[in-house]
C-alpha cells in the first residue's frame, strides 16, 4: 500500500523540512506486521513528492488473523497487505509521528504554515456509500477525487466498490494532512487490525483535536472508528463536554444509543415518552436496563413517585459519566434514590428482582441475536419486574431516510420489522406470564409505520 505527498510550495524541497524526513535518503522502519519505507520519487524546487511504502506480511497475517475475520480462506486470502486502512495509519504515525505534531526543529514557521498538497492512495478500502470519502474528507478543505476499482478488469460484472483510488487535494498544514489520514483511513475501511479499547478513545480525540468536534459526520467517525457502543459514548460525552456547559451536555446526544441518520431530537422524545409511561404504570422502584450515561433516569428523578432507580450498564466507564451528570456526589439527598450497578443482562442478576418496572430503551438491537433468548429469560424469567417497556427501532421506516440503510446505527445487530417485533414480543409474553400490548413512538408514516416501536409487558394475576 502506498501514499505520496506531493507539494509545490517554493522551494518544493522545504517538504522534507516538515516531514522531518531527508529526501535524499530512504528510511526503512520494521513494524510489527511488516515494513515501512519512506522515499523521495521527485525532489525538484518546483515539485517535491514525499512517498510511504508499507509492506505488509501477508503469512503473518494468516498466522494471526484479525479478531473480525472468520471462514476458512479467509485469513489467507483478504485485503489486508494491499487496500490501505488501518495498517497504513499506524505506519504513517511510525513514520511521521514528529511531523503529526505541527513540529519542525529546523522550519518551525513552515509547519505553522498550510502549504498547496495534493495527497494520492491508489488502493484505499472505502466501505460504505459511494460519497463516503467526499462525506469525510470534503468538509476539511480538500477536493476529492474517487475512480473506483475493479475487482477484476477481465470481470467488470464484479463490480467495483469497495476499492478506490483517493486523492486528495488542499491547502492544509501538513500536521493536519497527516492526522486526517491517520483518523479516517480506519473509518473508510470500517475495520481494524488491531484491538480496539478505551485508548482508542484518547487516539480519536487526541488526532481529531481542532476538527472531529465541528465535523458534519462527527458521530459516523466515531461511530466507525471505535466500532463498540460504550466506546462511542465514551467519546460522544467527551466531545459534548468540549462544546457545552454541563447542563447542556446531560441532554446531549451520544452515538452509542442514537442512530446516526435520526434528527437530533428523536432520542429526547423516546426518553420522555418511556418516562410518562413509567409514570403511568404507577411504578415507584423502576430499573433501567442498559442506562448509558443516565438520561432516562434524568427525567424519572423530576418525578417524586419514583422512590428507588437502578441503572444497570455493561460500561463502567458510561456509569461513571452518569454519575457525574446525575450529580451524585454533589447530592447526598438522591444516595438512597439512586443506584447505578455495572452488570451483565446476559446472566441472572438477584439485584434486579422485585421491582415495579423496567425499562429496555434501544437496548436490545445492539446484542448479538443469540444473545436475545438469554436477555428474554433473565429479565422476563428471573427479574420479573411488573411492567417492562421495550423500545427498538422500527426497520420498514429506514425506507423513509434520504440515505437509505439497512442499520440505522454501525453497532446494531439487527432490526425488526413490526411484525419481527411484535412476534418476538408476544411470544415472550406468553412464555413467563405477561400480557403485551404495543405502541407507536414519534413520527409515524402511513405505509412504513413509526419511527421507533414500544411494547409494553405487565404481568398477568396467577389464577
Amino acid at each position: 500500500m502506498l501514499l505520496t505527498i506531493t507539494t509545490t510550495h517554493s522551494p518544493a524541497t522545504d517538504l522534507g523540512f516538515v516531514l522531518m524526513k531527508h529526501p535524499d535518503r530512504t528510511l526503512e522502519r520494521p513494524l510489527p506486521f511488516g515494513k515501512s519505507l519512506v522515499f523521495y520519487p521527485e525532489a525538484t524546487p518546483e515539485r517535491t513528492t514525499a512517498a510511504l511504502l508499507v509492506e505488509v506480511d501477508p503469512v503473518a497475517l494468516s498466522r494471526a488473523p484479525a479478531g473480525g475475520e472468520s471462514g476458512t480462506l479467509e485469513p489467507y486470502v483478504n485485503d489486508r497487505p494491499y487496500a490501505s486502512g488501518s495498517f497504513l495509519s499506524v505506519a504513517l504515525r511510525d513514520a511521521f509521528g514528529t511531523a503529526m505534531t505541527g513540529q519542525s526543529r529546523d522550519r518551525p514557521e513552515l509547519a505553522a504554515m498550510p502549504l498547496p498538497l495534493i495527497l494520492t492512495l491508489p488502493c484505499v478500502a472505502a466501505r460504505g456509500q459511494t460519497d463516503l470519502p467526499e462525506r469525510l474528507f470534503g468538509p476539511l478543505g480538500y477536493e476529492v477525487g474517487v475512480q473506483a476499482i475493479p475487482l477484476d478488469a477481465l470481470y467488470p460484472e464484479w463490480g467495483e466498490r469497495p476499492y478506490v483510488t483517493l486523492t486528495l487535494r488542499g491547502t492544509v498544514r501538513v500536521a493536519d494532512a497527516l492526522r486526517h489520514l491517520y483518523v479516517l483511513l480506519p473509518v473508510l475501511d470500517g475495520k481494524k487490525h488491531y484491538y480496539v479499547g478505551e485508548a482508542e478513545v484518547d487516539k480519536l480525540l487526541r488526532h481529531g483535536q481542532d476538527w472531529l468536534d465541528t465535523h458534519p459526520e462527527r458521530d459516523l467517525i466515531a461511530a466507525r472508528y471505535l466500532r463498540f457502543r460504550g466506546l462511542v459514548a465514551q467519546a460522544q460525552a467527551r466531545l459534548t463536554d468540549q462544546q457545552t456547559d454541563p447542563q447542556d451536555a446531560s441532554d446531549a446526544e451520544s452515538s452509542a444509543d442514537t442512530p446516526v441518520i435520526l434528527p437530533p431530537r428523536v432520542h429526547d422524545a423516546r426518553l420522555d415518552a418511556v418516562a410518562a409511561l413509567l409514570e403511568q404504570t404507577g411504578a415507584r422502584r423502576v430499573l433501567d436496563l442498559g442506562c448509558g450515561e443516565g438520561k432516562l433516569l434524568r427525567r424519572l428523578l423530576r418525578s417524586p413517585q419514583f422512590r428507588e432507580l437502578v441503572g444497570v450498564d455493561l460500561s463502567a466507564r458510561s456509569l461513571e459519566i452518569a454519575a457525574e451528570r446525575l450529580k451524585l456526589d454533589e447530592r447526598p439527598e438522591l444516595r438512597d434514590r439512586v443506584t447505578l450497578l455495572h452488570g451483565s443482562l446476559a446472566y441472572p442478576d438477584s439485584r434486579l428482582r422485585g421491582f415495579d418496572a423496567a425499562a429496555l430503551v434501544e437496548v436490545i438491537e445492539h446484542l448479538e441475536p443469540h444473545r436475545l433468548t438469554a436477555l428474554t429469560d433473565n429479565v422476563l424469567g428471573h427479574a420479573r419486574p411488573g411492567t417492562l417497556i421495550v423500545t427498538t427501532p422500527n426497520r420498514e421506516y429506514n425506507a423513509t431516510f434520504e440515505e437509505a440503510r439497512t442499520l440505522r446505527h454501525a453497532d446494531h445487530r439487527f432490526e425488526w420489522t413490526r411484525a419481527e417485533f411484535q412476534a418476538w414480543a408476544q411470544a415472550a409474553a406468553e412464555q413467563y406470564g405477561y400480557a403485551v400490548t404495543f405502541q407507536d413512538l414519534g413520527d409515524v408514516h402511513p405505509e412504513y409505520g413509526p419511527i421507533t416501536q414500544l411494547a409494553l409487558f405487565q404481568q398477568t394475576p396467577v389464577a
